[in-house]
């Protein structure tokens, strides 16, 4: 005995009161009855797919090694800071009056380190933004869950600029890169490439407005029109480096951070840079370099020749050459401009370095890339080292050290922060300031594979 097939199932018929699910509407196209199930609404993907598309399959060398450098150039920037005796200009460090090598030093700082060193680490640190943020995706972290790792990331790097500055360096420059990453990660993380663009070009454009400004006021007042300039030059920036007693020092030192970190977002070369890096981490710019061979030689071309020359201007400027030294100022928005581009062409010829380097990495290249991987790390050390060394609250050399001299210290601390970084390589273990940051920003969740904070 068999049984019957049923009979197929029939779709659910509309009362015959009721008009047809597929009726024509008043307007003459269809339209939807209470008879037919209204099709689920879209979701938005809990992950962010796009971004971790472009997620990097391993760790790569070139962004380790610019930050290995590039803490170099930091060392080299931060030095003349320290020195004290003599008044420092108001828009740089250097102390007027020297001659001969030291001089000839100053000189070179203005047009290959000055106003370049931080735009590549904020460069860089925009470019480690889009990393953390790609690798949490391919791990399959929800967006707005890796979004709030990094806003809690990028919260607490404020609070340890705010303690680096308070017991060390007045100059720090983790705060400020936080209060950017906080920004920009609310209002520009998940935006299309498009959106960066033009929010770059605006920035570019405000910094040109003023760049033009400000050079045109200083041509202005430097003819005399006005009368004696030095009226106009806005006296000289102090520097805590001088003050013997140690409190007095951290109470200088944390009420300049609090006007510099917010000022640092207001000048918008930071902000530039960090847009102009997540750019570049989406396509992979410094993680595939030989991919990107053509480009980057153009960026290093033409970026370190636009930087230099904005320096030079400054330099000229600061021997007498162009405009009153006293109108510092004058020239502070082409050099800050172009900056952004000597910054941006320093991380691209590291990038071609990586790639002529490739798979032959001997003891240098690792120490290099140790150091970029505990860059964070590695940048307190140098407070720890030198401020003590120079600052008169310490052994006060900075009140003796001549500007060359200073440079010297300052590349010594970067090789002891190399050799220290190497040592922990070798050990498998993480900087003490990265494995800090990471457990403030995680907890004992478990992870994605972090990033370098710059």
């Amino acid at each position: 005995m068999t049984h019957a097939e049923p009979p197929p199932a029939q779709p659910p018929q509309p009362h015959p009161s009721q008009p047809h699910p597929l009726q024509p509407s008043p307007a003459g196209g269809p339209r939807l009855t209470a008879g037919w199930p209204a099709p689920p609404p879209w979701q938005e993907p809990a992950v962010d797919l796009a971004a971790a598309a472009t997620a990097p399959r391993s760790r790569s060398l070139a962004p380790d090694l610019a930050r290995g450098l590039m803490l170099l150039l930091i060392a080299l920037a931060n030095v003349p800071w320290l020195l004290y005796g003599r008044e420092h200009a108001l828009t740089n460090a250097h102390q007027p009056g020297h001659e001969g090598a030291d001089l000839a030093y100053q000189l070179f700082s203005l047009v290959a380190i000055d106003g370049r060193s931080y735009p590549l680490f904020a460069f860089l640190f925009g470019y480690g933004i889009w990393q953390l943020y790609s690798r949490q995706s391919a791990a399959g972290t929800p967006w707005r869950q890796a979004r709030r790792i990094l806003q809690r990331r990028h919260a607490w790097m404020l609070a340890i600029g705010a303690a680096h500055a308070l017991l060390l360096w007045f100059g720090d420059i983790v705060g400020a890169y936080g209060l950017t990453g906080l920004i920009v990660v609310a209002l520009l993380l998940r935006r299309s490439d498009r959106v960066l663009r033009i929010v770059a070009w605006v920035l570019v454009g405000l910094l040109a407005v003023f760049a033009a400004f400000s050079f045109a006021g200083g041509l202005l007042l430097g003819s005399g029109i006005a009368g004696d300039v030095s009226a106009f030059g806005g006296g000289a920036l102090p520097t805590p480096a001088g003050e013997p007693s140690y409190a007095w020092f951290a109470l200088q030192s944390i009420g300049l951070w609090l006007l510099a970190t917010p000022g640092q977002l207001l000048s918008l070369t930071v902000p530039l840079a960090v847009v102009l890096g997540m750019l570049a981490a989406r396509r992979g710019l410094l993680d595939r370099p030989r991919e990107h061979r053509r480009a980057l030689v153009a960026i290093a071309i033409v970026g370190i020749a636009v930087g230099w020359a904005g320096g030079a201007l400054a330099a000229a400027q600061f021997a007498g050459l162009l405009l009153d030294p006293a109108l510092s100022w004058a020239t502070m928005g082409v050099s800050s401009l172009a900056g952004v581009a000597g910054g941006i062409g320093y991380a691209a010829l590291f990038a071609l370095l990586a790639a002529a380097i490739g798979e032959r990495r001997g003891v240098v290249v690792r120490a290099l890339t140790a150091v970029g991987k505990r860059s964070l790390s590695s940048y307190v050390l140098q407070s720890v080292l030198l401020v003590p060394t120079l600052a008169a609250w310490g052994f006060g050399l900075g009140a003796t050290l001549s500007p060359l001299a200073a440079a010297g210290v300052a590349v010594a601390v970067w090789l002891v922060s190399v050799a220290i970084a190497l040592v922990l390589d070798v050990r498998g273990k993480r900087g003490p300031a990265e494995a800090l940051l990471r457990r403030l920003a995680y907890g004992s969740r478990p992870v994605a594979p972090p990033t370098p904070v710059a």
